[in-house]
């Protein structure tokens, strides 16, 4: 992001819009584990009194505890029409603030003014985390650093800052794609009642380039939902009304990052159990005498029809026909011998109860789909499992459902072994699939993306990752030519996660990416820079594909970026991807 440094503005007569909704308490927080140095405690020592105010960096996490450097009196940022773009403002006081409040005012050049409410300002909410470890993969044992990471995006109007802290105001910005270009002026004003206010200088140069609605991006994303959290967090009954209005707004938070995918499960809880909260069924199975089964796909078809109704609408991933653990399903047991009771069995691939589980389910999943004008987008998703089991699977799949779609997320390079994966996602530490491949699956009309979890130390969007990462990651999508990203989860919360992001040996924050009441976080809006980055170099090829020349300084840093190592996280990839946007605002002016 562009900064320009300028003499703070002093606050002249205008109209100021309240940056949040709600006026409620701001939740407890835990206290900072980390001990303050003798350094530290000095410096707090040195700072005014009162209210002290100045930009930060969305690039960084800051303390809670510690007086904030290297800060600037003002901000200057590039936008794009139609773009969300993000800043970060620092208070901090050596002495404790009531009623601290946040407003912008309207956004004015010489010919045109934008509304006030085109910003946003969430007061930021610390979560426990855990410090990172270069040397941790998946299933390091317990017992790593806690520390405390600024991540939350809370939805309180004022807020009581304690003595000798600091809390960092993310600033969102959403420009109109009717806006006109040139450079708008803004005021930002920081108040606390009895102490007066500060007033910091924003200044956004809107580009004549236009970017696309999140529905019409192209970028492929796949978070995975998880419905059962929600139920609990919210407090709600499973598959009721309430149930479905309470995932309206984080849902429509997905929808508007460009969300491509629907998750849904086939049986109980295809992880088994590596959540907080198990994944209900969406599909109740049944068994009859004369081995008859009857699927019962009411909440499959509510929970479809409900996504698509936000505009989550491009793909339906199913999971799984191999569960976790020892491939168990769950099936109501109604023959005339029975007790009506309910009942597991393992389905190994290879083995008879495979075939005849998934057979009969297969031929019936596939009716009901064309049914309800689906099949042309529904796979059968598989996620991370071996190359064997993968074989069973697509043999089944080919055999009694072949209009079927298969997905994988895949960690073994499997998806070389089959014709008709629609849908293939690589592990990013995994050899990258090449150029060639994508292109080829690309014309056939086939998906391409690559993932990150706990294996993937950076870049990541951790809690105790550094927001930029998040954004690095749309970046590597463009320079590999990836179709978009796959990450678990969305909302898989742990069991207080607006207190603590950590879950078991998972990495803190591995499992979610926002919080319940549908409050964002830095590491899902600097994701969805990443995810703007990606539409607007694509905008800028279908801009310039008659005269590509045009385009060789952006496409030569991309190059340079496959001759990078992108889990080298001493590369100064800030200043890197700050060359790219450079890049491509230059183009767009």
């Amino acid at each position: 992001m562009n900064r320009l440094l300028l003499p703070i503005i002093a606050l002249a007569t205008m109209t100021f819009v309240g940056c949040h909704n709600s006026s409620a308490s701001f939740p407890h927080e835990a206290a900072d584990p980390t001990p303050l140095t003798d350094i530290d405690k000095q410096t707090w020592e040195r700072v005014p009194t009162g209210l002290n105010a100045l930009w930060g960096s969305a690039d960084r996490i800051y303390s809670r505890s510690i007086v904030p450097q290297a800060l600037s009196d003002s901000f200057s940022v590039t936008a794009w029409k139609g773009e969300k773009v993000s800043a970060q403002i620092l208070i901090w006081s050596k002495d404790e603030l009531r009623g601290v409040e946040c407003s912008i005012s309207d956004f004015k050049t010489d010919n045109a003014t934008l509304r006030s409410d085109i910003a946003q300002a969430h007061f930021v909410g610390y979560v426990l985390g855990d410090k990172s470890d270069k040397s941790c993969l998946c299933g390091r044992p317990n017992g790593h650093t806690p520390i405390l990471q600024a991540d939350m995006l809370d939805n309180v109007h004022t807020l009581n800052i304690p003595a000798k802290s600091v809390r960092p105001i993310w600033i969102t910005i959403n420009i109109p794609q009717d806006a006109k270009a040139g450079t708008y002026n803004a005021k930002v004003k920081l108040s606390h009642s009895g102490w007066g206010s500060t007033t910091l200088p924003l200044e956004v140069e809107v580009v004549n380039e236009t970017l696309a609605e999140p529905k019409d991006w192209r970028f492929h994303l796949d978070l995975w939902q998880h419905p059962s959290a929600v139920a609990r967090t919210e407090g709600v009954e499973m598959w009721s009304e309430e149930h479905f209005e309470a995932m309206r707004p984080i849902m429509q938070m997905l929808a508007n990052a460009g969300q491509k995918v629907i998750t849904a499960t086939l049986n109980r809880d295809p992880w088994r159990y590596q959540c907080f909260d198990d994944y209900e069924p969406m599909i109740r199975w049944t068994l009859y005498d004369n081995e008859q089964w009857e699927y019962d796909y009411t909440v499959f078809d509510k929970w479809v029809e409900f996504m698509m109704s936000i505009g989550i609408d491009k793909q339906i991933n199913c999971y799984s026909m191999l569960p976790w653990g020892d491939c168990i399903l769950d099936y109501q047991d109604k023959r005339s011998t029975s007790t009506g009771r309910n009942r597991t069995v393992k389905a190994i691939p290879g083995t008879a109860e495979f075939e005849a589980m998934w057979a009969p389910f297969l031929v019936d999943f596939a009716a009901h789909l064309k049914e309800k004008g689906w099949l042309s987008k529904t796979n059968m998703a598989i996620d991370e499992r071996s190359p064997e089991d993968m074989d069973e699977a697509a043999r089944l799949i080919a055999k009694y459902a072949p209009q079927l779609g298969f997905a994988i997320a895949d960690n073994h390079n499997s998806y070389k072994r089959y014709a008709n994966m629609r849908d293939v996602c690589v592990g990013q530490k995994q050899a990258a699939m090449s150029l060639e491949e994508i292109a080829t699956r690309r014309k056939n009309g086939d998906i391409s993306t690559f993932y990150v979890c706990c294996s993937t130390l950076f870049p990541n969007v951790f809690t105790n990752s550094e927001p930029y990462e998040a954004e690095l990651l749309g970046l590597y999508a463009i320079a590999y030519d990836y179709d978009g990203m796959l990450r678990w989860a969305y909302n898989s919360w742990p069991a207080n996660p607006t207190y603590d992001s950590r879950f078991r040996y998972w990495a803190s924050g591995d499992t979610f990416i926002v919080y319940p009441g549908a409050r964002s976080s830095i590491r899902f809006e600097r994701l969805i820079d990443g995810i703007e980055l990606f539409e607007k170099v694509h905008t800028l090829r279908k801009k310039y594909a008659d005269t590509p020349s045009a385009l060789e300084p952006l496409e030569a840093l991309f190059v340079q970026m496959r001759a990078l190592n992108v889990n080298d996280s001493s590369y100064n990839w800030p200043d890197f991807i700050a060359k790219v946007n450079q890049t491509i605002n230059n183009l767009a002016r």
